[in-house]
């Protein structure tokens, strides 16, 4: 619990700035050139440093740097909710992403070592995976009542009773039971790796704001492409690497990587332009504009905690994981045959669907990222599959932002008449539609990827003496 308490604050500070931005850009008087950077100064330090922090954990003890990350969010978070001026918000955004990359895989390594289990472990991460969905449904939520009530610094401040509280609770509930990786931290490893997801994120970011023919987009993605490569040259000849490359060949932890990348890329961007699209088209208010993504975020909890879970360790993960991706295909259609006078129980069930679909996906997916690996790669193995969220959340953002702008450009071209207003909506709604169809896309291919690479069993269980029931079964953990 106290665990996905942390992630929830992990992901919440995501998403709940996205909402409280404006109010801290008219205080601080940040342009709108400079403004990107209080996303994007968070985006960077957790994806480029995630690898590192995973090995860290494996190397010094998950739950000492779990603890050690949880405070230093609560102390980068007090000094974002302080900032006054446009540097320190800046710096404190910055802090947070480092923390962060430190919080998240220890946790995930630290629920995946802690519940071996089928029953238990599926729980666990159903309950995790609700967390990791809903938490950006939550942020907007939350950033939407405390920009508007009180004060766009409080979107900061929130965050540190919510670390407070997971710091008193870890203490004496959660425990490190593995083994250490003892040996030295591959320091070639660890520029090439921070440094190469630094500049892919940064690539993703900027085409947002310049354009994907902008020089410093191509050159950013050309230069993360080739520092990624040389890294993961490096880590084949060196004793001890910072991604082990046996920690990628596993099929199933491919597959788990690779699909819930392409899915976060759908997800990312969806949530992106529904926010445009209730705030520019509907004109709904911040709070209305929040509470707008509740049809999506209580299916997302259920498709986890009781389909995901429930499934998990009664059957094999791919059908799971298929089934779940191709409802969620299904709910971006339906999104991108919403328009402009569409009524809120359309745009309701077309949430639903999304919400209950890549819930249902998800969990499973999160329990094979660690399928079958070493104790000693534990922490590695869960950072990359947050660095796979935090890359794909970057390239859904950049990319399906572009594209409908750019398709709603092209339309008001070729549609202006002397409606101006109308045909600016239907104009918006057009680039939307657009882009999702394209999120549609990236959700079946991670539906095919999964169809043809996990090939993890079912889980095997041991019945009951007694009544022999089925659902009563003590469950037997196979790798």
């Amino acid at each position: 619990m106290f665990i996905s308490i942390a992630q929830l604050m992990v992901v919440l500070d995501g998403a709940v700035m996205n909402i409280a931005l404006p109010s801290a850009q008219q205080e601080l008087h940040l342009s709108d050139g400079g403004r990107q950077w209080v996303v994007t100064a968070y985006g960077l330090a957790f994806g480029g440093l995630l690898l590192v922090g995973g090995r860290i954990g494996d190397m010094v003890g998950r739950k000492r740097v779990f603890l050690f990350a949880l405070a230093g969010f609560a102390f980068a978070s007090a000094i974002g909710g302080l900032a006054v001026n446009a540097l320190m918000l800046l710096v404190a955004r910055a802090l947070q992403g480092v923390f962060a990359a430190l919080l998240a895989p220890a946790a995930f390594s630290l629920i995946s070592l802690s519940f071996s289990q089928p029953r238990e472990r599926a729980k666990a991460f159903g309950v995790f995976s609700a967390v990791s969905i809903a938490g950006g449904t939550i942020g907007l939520i939350a950033g939407g009542l405390l920009t508007q009530y009180l004060n766009w610094r409080y979107a900061m401040f929130v965050l540190v009773p919510i670390a407070v509280v997971g710091i008193l609770g870890a203490i004496p509930t959660v425990h490190d039971i593995a083994e250490r990786h003892r040996s030295r931290l591959d320091i070639p490893g660890v520029l090439l790796a921070s440094l190469g997801l630094v500049a892919v994120v940064y690539g993703f970011g900027t085409a947002e704001s310049h354009g994907w023919a902008a020089g410093p987009t191509i050159g950013s993605l050309v230069v993360g492409v080739l520092l990624l490569a040389a890294f993961v040259l490096v880590q084949s000849r060196v004793s001890s690497p910072l991604l082990p490359l046996r920690v990628l060949t596993e099929r199933n932890r491919a597959a788990a990587y690779l699909s819930v990348g392409l899915a976060i890329v759908s997800m990312f961007g969806m949530f992106l332009l529904l926010s445009f699209y209730f705030q520019q088209v509907k004109e709904w208010s911040p709070v209305m504009a929040g509470l707008a993504f509740m049809p999506m975020a209580v299916p997302q909890a259920v498709g986890a905690t009781q389909i995901g879970a429930r499934l998990a360790h009664r059957i094999a993960p791919r059908p799971i994981m298929v089934g779940g991706y191709l409802v969620t295909a299904l709910g971006l259609v339906l999104l991108a045959l919403l328009d402009a006078d569409s009524g809120f129980l359309e745009i309701a069930v077309a949430e639903a669907v999304v919400g209950l679909g890549i819930g249902t996906a998800v969990m499973p997916a999160m329990s094979i990222a660690t399928h079958g690996v070493e104790p000693r790669d534990a922490g590695i193995a869960s950072a990359m599959i947050n660095s796979s969220q935090q890359v794909g959340g970057s390239i859904g953002t950049a990319l399906l932002n572009t594209v409908a702008t750019s398709s709603a450009a092209g339309y008001l071209v070729s549609h202006a008449g002397p409606a101006q207003v109308q045909a600016q909506h239907q104009a918006l709604v057009h680039g939307y539609s657009v882009a999702y169809w394209l999120a549609a896309a990236f959700v079946l291919a991670a539906a095919l990827i999964s169809a043809i690479m996990v090939n993890a069993g079912a889980p095997k269980h041991t019945p009951v003496q007694g009544n022999g029931d089925a659902f009563d079964a003590v469950p037997v953990a196979v790798h």
